[in-house]
């Protein structure tokens, strides 16, 4: 390789001067190792050519900073090309990592559902006071029946009271509530 090292730092020094001929030449002297080397950072084939544009761009934009005495044309175009892979795989992984982290953040409850758990905390407490305004018998018929699944059957037996008598109490007790709840709407 000591002849296309030899040749690349010639070029280089040429593209410095800005000449398009040889910036030509050093383009298809050094493209191939420029994406090898950065197929083997990014690993993506797209984000590789794109990455490997973006580095013999840059060679063109700053030849001028090429200083022979501190190394070959080659390794220091090799050196762009790495910081450039280098720096897209970092990006990459922010990019990835910022949008775990709204995601995981965007899994709190939506604004719906907590207006809704609001709503319904305010409803309860509505029927909390309204079944507070029932009379005892009244309040304990509907409970059983409604919140814990009772038949008036079964609500007659349980506060031992005649079914007619249940009936009656549960039926005024849901007309008190209705008219209860309905200045809640």
């Amino acid at each position: 390789m000591g002849g296309r090292a030899l040749e690349a730092d010639q070029l280089l020094i040429r593209v410095a001067g800005g000449d398009q001929k040889a910036f030509e030449d050093l383009y298809g002297l050094v493209s191939g190792p420029v994406y090898g080397l950065v197929r083997r950072v990014v690993r993506d084939p797209a984000q590789s050519e794109e990455v490997a544009q973006e580095v013999l761009l840059e060679l063109w934009r700053s030849a001028a900073r090429f200083d022979p005495g501190r190394g070959s044309a080659l390794s220091w175009v090799l050196t762009l090309a790495h910081r450039r892979a280098v720096d897209r795989v970092r990006s990459a992984r922010a990019a990835g990592e910022r949008e775990q982290r709204e995601a995981r953040r965007g899994h709190g409850p939506a604004f719906d559902q907590v207006a809704e758990e609001v709503e319904a905390g305010l409803e309860r407490e509505w029927v909390r006071r309204c079944l507070d305004r029932l009379t005892a018998l009244q309040r304990q018929s509907v409970t059983l029946a409604y919140y814990d699944g009772y038949t008036y059957r079964e609500v007659a037996e349980r506060l031992r009271l005649p079914l007619g008598t249940v009936k009656t109490r549960m039926r005024d007790g849901l007309t008190r509530l209705r008219d209860c709840l309905g200045g809640a709407a």
